[in-house]
């Protein structure tokens, strides 16, 4: 049997509990699991659904194919975990959790959730979050990072129902599309200190 380098083995093992069910609170089902090439048209066309606030804050356009090419390459390499949620033939939303692969920010990581709009409010995106948490602790993550817009009351109640707390609130951090700044809000979780807690 061929030896499995650390990246294979932790994406192999990463894909043995999917796919998945996950039951929203309106009753409808979505399907989890791994974010793979053959995706690359859904993401595309999922991102341009999404309004421009949406795509504001994220570190790179995904509503560009070069752009969801990056993306997979560093899932690929391990630089990067995500994890899709279709309901029915839909993509509704997605997960990451995104790695530098410099030795001394290896451990650190950011989260990043979108869900769609006909999908919001049904406990998609918490469950999402907590979804790739969880994938980032078992991965040995020792902090993590989230960052949204302050009124994005929704997503900074599920990051704190993780744990998450508010690490700076950067006044004027961003500008949108139409030449407004706009302020950031960064969340962060210190999962080793956490556990240290607990084991205590």
């Amino acid at each position: 049997m061929a030896k499995l380098n650390a990246g294979e083995g932790r994406r192999r093992g990463s894909r043995d509990n999917y796919p998945r069910p996950l039951k929203l609170s309106d009753g409808r089902s979505a399907i989890l699991r791994p974010m793979t090439a053959a995706d690359k048209q859904a993401v595309l066309n999922f991102a341009r659904s999404l309004p421009q606030d949406d795509l504001l804050f994220l570190r790179t356009d995904i509503t560009e194919a070069a752009m969801v090419d990056e993306w997979l390459r560093n899932i690929e390499r391990g630089a990067t975990m995500t994890v899709l949620a279709d309901i029915g033939e839909h993509l509704a939303g997605y997960a990451s959790l995104h790695t530098e692969q410099a030795q001394w920010t290896r451990r650190v990581g950011e989260i990043r959730v979108q869900v769609g709009r006909p999908y919001r409010g049904v406990g998609l995106g918490r469950q999402l979050a907590a979804e790739i948490f969880r994938l980032g602790q078992a991965r040995g993550i020792k902090k993590m990072a989230a960052m949204m817009t302050p009124d994005q009351t929704g997503a900074r109640a599920a990051f704190e129902r993780l744990g998450f707390q508010v690490e700076a609130l950067l006044q004027d951090w961003v500008v949108d599309r139409d030449g407004r700044s706009r302020d950031l809000l960064l969340m962060s979780h210190d999962v080793e200190t956490l556990r240290e807690h607990l084991d205590a």
